[in-house]
């Protein structure tokens, strides 16, 4: 059993709200299909258009930061949106350029990919992402490498842990932290089933709002009972309509109530982690 964390001020856990704002990118970006049907299109350009201002007030009414894991290609097309982000005190990181599955790109292939990006977010932001979510839950074996040689602070992107750890690099452990997202978190596995378009295709679910809640506040509970780090997987397109907006209120809320959770945002958290726990004197067996 591990030590019990020490979160700052005495906190019992750490929250680190994270959305992923992929806006219309991702597969049917990239194989161009995305153009023969608006309704994708019109679907992905609905979170940083109409969903994020709603996102944004609701953390503002919470005071509680959060990390928008983006993509380059939505920060050059809704540039203002992503200062407005920065502006109010949250946190924009990396999230491909068009969404890209890591795992299929050469190693030159991510490298421009990466180089692309953060010269996006140099010329909009000011500044270059210092954080990365792999767009598609995977990576290459070398992308741990290309982050660290491209001065990336953390990683969230693993989904093997449920607290922070550094990675590991040609049996060196690194500062690179990773800050493990799960699943259980990801609102597409509740809310995003749907007919027109079909996505996934032959499935047109919903869960119900209750269920929802009450699965997300169980694992809030868990994490914070073991003094763990909890992280989400929130989507400005699926969670920022006017009726779940009032769902992740009232998630906020419960989550708010203990008193006792350091709310930061990932960048936030991968700085305490590295400031404050020792590096390992050996390599996990």
């Amino acid at each position: 059993m591990s030590a019990p964390i020490r979160w700052p001020g005495g906190a019992r856990c750490a929250v680190a709200l994270a959305f992923d704002l992929d806006g219309p990118t991702g597969s049917a970006m990239l194989d161009g299909s995305i153009w023969r049907n608006p309704e994708l299109f019109g679907l992905g350009g609905y979170g940083p258009f109409r969903a994020l201002p709603r996102l944004l007030d609701l953390l503002d009414e919470h005071r509680l930061p959060a990390t928008f894991f983006t993509p380059a290609w939505v920060l050059e097309h809704w540039p203002d949106r992503g200062r407005e982000i920065v502006a109010r005190g949250h946190e924009v990181a990396h999230h491909g350029y068009r969404h890209e599955c890591y795992f299929d790109l050469t190693v030159a292939e991510q490298v421009e990919v990466l180089s692309r990006s953060q010269q996006v977010f140099h010329d909009v932001l000011g500044e270059t992402a210092v954080g990365f979510r792999t767009p598609s839950g995977d990576w290459h074996a070398e992308t741990t490498r290309l982050l660290v040689e491209h001065g990336f602070s953390y990683s969230s992107s693993m989904r093997g842990d449920d607290r922070p750890y550094r990675h590991v690099v040609g049996g060196r452990v690194t500062d690179l932290v990773e800050i493990p997202g799960r699943w259980d978190f990801d609102d597409y596995a509740y809310l995003a089933y749907q007919q027109r378009p079909a996505y996934p295709s032959g499935q047109d679910r919903i869960a119900g709002y209750d269920t929802t809640l009450a699965n997300w506040q169980a694992e809030f509970d868990g994490f914070r009972a073991e003094g763990l780090c909890l992280t989400t997987l929130l989507h400005p397109k699926v969670s920022g309509k006017p009726g779940r907006v009032l769902l992740l209120d009232k998630l906020l809320s419960y989550m708010r109530a203990p008193g006792d959770v350091w709310f930061a945002t990932c960048r936030e958290v991968a700085e305490w982690w590295r400031a404050t726990q020792p590096v390992p004197a050996a390599l996990p067996s």
